[in-house]
């Protein structure tokens, strides 16, 4: 993991307290020590430069000189690739295809019935148990490995973290048989890149 000493290269990411795309891009720029100022967008009442820089007019947009750039995964992979000390993203093809196919999982399966409106509580109950159970049951591969792809971090842990967070305030928890789990969960809120991450908001979650 990159230290704060090493920062460099200032860029500007529109965000909100509490929004858990946001939170992604956080936890990525912080484990790539990257020097970046954060302008914190009251939903209610969106500043008129990030329509002008986002057509969606939504959180998270990262500023990067002239690039303005918007959805979460997609700003993590740009900086993986601009910034690739730690690499976050696998090289190898196959290993590439992976990552995004279990990314686009996260986002059409848990995040969006989650945080996204125009889901029914159906949907985010189902959803809730679909996350409760998956990650329950990926506690025999947490005995083998620290992290979701592997023995290091990966963009996958950097997606998933904030929803493993937000689990007391959605009303998840963990059968106790997921010991191995829960130690992944908490290997990552003990990283120091992680714990930058937080703000005030989200530091009040737990």
């Amino acid at each position: 993991m990159a230290t704060p000493s090493s920062k460099k290269t200032l860029m500007t990411l529109y965000s909100s307290e509490d929004c858990v795309y946001a939170h992604r891009v956080r936890f990525v720029l912080e484990e790539k020590a990257m020097e970046y100022q954060t302008i914190e967008v009251d939903l209610a009442q969106k500043p008129e430069e990030l329509a002008e820089l986002n057509a969606y007019n939504q959180v998270p947009t990262l500023l990067d000189r002239d690039l303005a750039i918007h959805e979460s995964v997609l700003i993590m992979e740009y900086l993986d690739e601009r910034f690739p000390h730690p690499p976050l993203i696998p090289v190898d093809p196959i290993s590439r295809a992976k990552v995004r196919m279990g990314l686009l999982r996260f986002d059409q399966d848990w995040f969006a019935p989650l945080f996204q409106s125009g889901y029914s509580p159906e949907q985010n109950k189902a959803a809730k148990e679909q996350v409760r159970s998956t990650m329950a049951g990926l506690s025999a591969i947490f005995t083998q490995q620290r992290f979701l792809f592997g023995d290091e971090l990966s963009i996958l842990d950097c997606a998933i973290a904030p929803l493993l967070w937000r689990f007391p305030v959605l009303g998840i928890s963990l059968p106790a048989a997921a010991k191995a789990t829960q130690e992944y969960m908490d290997r990552l809120f003990q990283m120091e890149s992680f714990k930058r991450s937080l703000t005030p908001a989200e530091k009040a979650m737990r």
